[in-house]
């Protein structure tokens, strides 16, 4: 898991680190040192931690004037044991949130497996950004499969062209008009 990399081809248009209005502002990352794990195993040291044991993110883009981000996810998303939904919607979405942002991108192959329990902190985003919408893309099948087991399909949207999407072909605010444009098609078909 140490190989793994959160995507860096957007480093040039936006980083968090230097982003006063990001939740990661002035974080420093080490090239040499590994310190964060994931079940004793390390993971490389660019992806942030949000207070979860086992679930990290980077936040790779942020527009506050379209009002959108970019999240790409690696871990084990266990809201069962962790609650990784509270630290996740407590330390980063609400920050953003905060600063008008309202739709989410949420990049997750390298998840690895999803354990859910209740939907509160599912609803109260969903219910907090009004018009927006969060989209997953590239989630794994079982993954997806638990999603809709637990009913998160209300709040999120997976399937369908979201669960191929090579996003990282697109520029950010390339990638936010195709979402935007498949979300209005599914809510307008």
């Amino acid at each position: 898991m140490h190989d793994i990399e959160p995507h860096y081809n957007w480093r040039h248009l936006y980083t968090a680190e230097t982003d006063a209005l990001s939740p990661f502002y002035k974080r420093t990352y080490s090239e040499i040192y590994f310190t964060n794990t994931i079940y004793n195993y390390y993971i490389h040291p660019q992806w942030d931690a949000f207070g979860s044991q086992t679930l990290y993110l980077k936040l790779l883009y942020c527009d506050y004037k379209k009002q959108f981000c970019v999240i790409e996810l690696l871990g084990e998303w266990n809201d069962l044991l962790y609650n990784d939904i509270m630290y996740f919607y407590r330390n980063v979405i609400e920050v953003l949130m905060d600063q008008g942002i309202k739709y989410f991108i949420l990049a997750g192959e390298n998840i690895l497996s999803f354990h859910a329990d209740g939907d509160d902190y599912y609803q109260e985003w969903f219910d907090n950004i009004e018009d927006g919408w969060i989209v997953c893309l590239n989630f794994r099948d079982h993954l997806i499969q638990d999603f809709v087991r637990a009913r998160l399909d209300y709040y999120l949207a997976f399937g369908g062209k979201f669960d191929s999407f090579n996003w990282r072909a697109y520029q950010p605010a390339q990638l936010f008009s195709v979402i935007n444009e498949l979300v209005m098609k599914r809510l307008n078909p």
